[in-house]
């Protein structure tokens, strides 16, 4: 868990890297093309059966837009205006939209009082980090803040699609799928919009640019994986928590990021909302009580 937030923690410092001399939308296409290459190689090495019906690599599509595609977008554009320790911050509101969001598509993810108090605690949160200001107002760095929260919305989106349609095939599979489903949409997209990427990068972006694929999207989802079979969901919405501090870290000692105050503010608000929504913490003080 420790290794998979400081490899996501470290995604925003690299993107914030990435951008200096590469187009946003370009920097997800490469991100997610080199990506699909070491994860169906993966899949190879293992054998792992891979899925021939188009209704599957249909949700495939959906699955990537939605889940990386989209998201990865409203990140990278997000982070050209605010700092990467923020964008870390309002990160950790996917796990609050993602309880949201089963509670309505699944019969059996009800919003119980625990859980709407912990949804509470998060929407405050990301408010508050945000700041009331930037929602009053219209301007790059709120739009950005506000990119941010909608790329949580997607992730919560893809969780709820992919638990419907690719719950039954192995999840490296379903994570090379996606990925390609992603790339497809991406790739031309971006030669469209920003060109054809000339490649002549510094060695510091293409090193950032190499951490971000192989790393922090492709060995991330194999890790990601590996935690849940041992340690299961519960522990990976506590993973969001730990991903934040990383990023703030490394924004401050990297690239002398200074945050205000309320941005921690909201990530305190934040983190007691995912606690509560865990709620082990809950019962463990019942239980000494």
């Amino acid at each position: 868990m420790i290794l998979l937030a400081c490899i996501w923690g470290a995604s925003f410092l690299s993107t914030a890297v990435i951008l200096r001399e590469v187009g946003y939308l370009t920097a997800v296409a490469l991100r997610l093309s080199g990506a699909v290459v070491v994860l169906w190689a993966y899949v190879a090495w293992r054998g792992l059966p891979v899925p021939r019906s188009p209704r599957v690599w249909g949700a495939f599509l959906v699955m990537g837009v939605l889940n990386n595609a989209l998201p990865f977008t409203l990140i990278t554009w997000g982070q050209l205006h605010i700092p990467s320790g923020l964008t870390g911050i309002l990160n950790a509101s996917t796990a609050v939209f993602g309880v949201v969001v089963a509670a309505i598509v699944f019969a059996d993810e009800r919003l119980r009082p625990r859980k709407l108090i912990g949804v509470a605690l998060g929407f405050a949160g990301a408010a508050t980090a945000i700041g009331v200001g930037a929602l009053r107002e219209v301007n790059l760095t709120s739009l950005a803040q506000l990119a941010l929260i909608g790329s949580s919305l997607c992730y919560a989106f893809a969780g709820a699609w992919g638990r419907a349609k690719l719950s039954g095939l192995q999840p490296q599979v379903a994570a090379a799928g996606m990925l390609t489903g992603a790339a497809i949409v991406m790739a031309p997209y971006a030669i469209w919009a920003e060109g054809v990427p000339s490649l002549d990068y510094s060695l510091q972006v293409w090193s950032a640019l190499l951490y971000l694929s192989v790393l922090a999207t492709a060995a991330a989802y194999l890790l990601y994986y590996r935690v849940l079979a041992m340690a299961g969901s519960g522990n990976l919405l506590l993973v969001t928590l730990m991903v934040a501090p990383i990023a703030i870290l490394l924004g401050a000692v990297v690239l002398g990021e200074a945050l205000p105050p309320r941005a921690y503010v909201g990530f305190a608000l934040l983190a007691a909302g995912l606690l509560v929504i865990d709620g082990r913490i809950l019962r463990v003080f019942r239980n000494r009580v």
